[in-house]
């Protein structure tokens, strides 16, 4: 916000009103960071489901299955990594003789993920009815990386999007810094006056009406 209120206003009053739209600025920034890690975790949860159903199929039992996905995926994440924190969580409870049905509501208590709760809502549902664990199981594997494929695709092509969105977001910031190193004289008249204040705060306006119109464009939520 300091350099918006160099570049529009040159005023110290300008950065204190413009405080707000800083807050604002940093809740989306925030709330971008809880969505990447949502997403890893997703990728997480993928790798954690398919060696639970590779160690059923082998013959192993739930409890046992959730066991060697632990030793599994040590190899592809440390201990503080999302999934590992919940596995090994996971795992002391089943040392403890805690029901597998309570183990996974939990878990899914825990995460708050769509596709987790999914998951273990059919897998309780099974669990009770004395369904097919290794096929459900499976499904829902199937279902996750099929979710994932189709988000990897949709970024893909949206990659380049995103970078010249960038771009295009700082250079209005270039012009005008530029404009006033090279031609201070032209772009004082905008400056200290009622006339310069207004139309400096009508495109101020019109960038961040593009600009967050820009972001839910190239943000798409699979």
């Amino acid at each position: 916000m300091t350099v918006i209120a160099y570049l529009f206003y040159e005023s110290v009053i300008a950065f204190l009103l413009l405080t707000p739209v800083g807050v604002w600025r940093f809740l989306c920034w925030e709330e971008e960071c809880i969505r990447k890690k949502q997403r890893e975790f997703q990728e997480q949860f993928r790798e954690a489901i398919q060696s639970i159903s590779a160690s059923m199929r082998a013959g192993y039992s739930v409890e046992n299955a959730m066991k060697e996905t632990k030793k599994d995926l040590s190899v592809l994440y440390n201990e503080n990594i999302a999934i590992q924190r919940e596995l090994t969580h996971m795992v002391r409870q089943i040392y403890l003789q805690i029901p597998m049905e309570q183990i996974m509501e939990e878990w899914a208590d825990r995460v708050c993920q769509e596709d987790v709760r999914n998951f273990v809502n059919v897998f309780v549902m099974a669990k009770k009815s004395g369904g097919n664990m290794i096929g459900i199981i499976k499904s829902s594997t199937d279902q996750v990386r099929d979710k994932l494929e189709v988000r990897a695709e949709i970024e893909t092509m949206l990659a380049a999007r995103k970078y010249e969105f960038k771009v295009m977001s700082a250079i209005p910031f270039g012009m005008i810094g530029y404009m006033k190193i090279s031609f201070p004289e032209f772009m004082d008249i905008l400056y200290g006056n009622p006339l310069g204040i207004g139309v400096m705060s009508v495109c101020l306006a019109v960038y961040f009406g593009a600009y967050v119109l820009g972001e839910r464009i190239v943000n798409i939520e699979v």
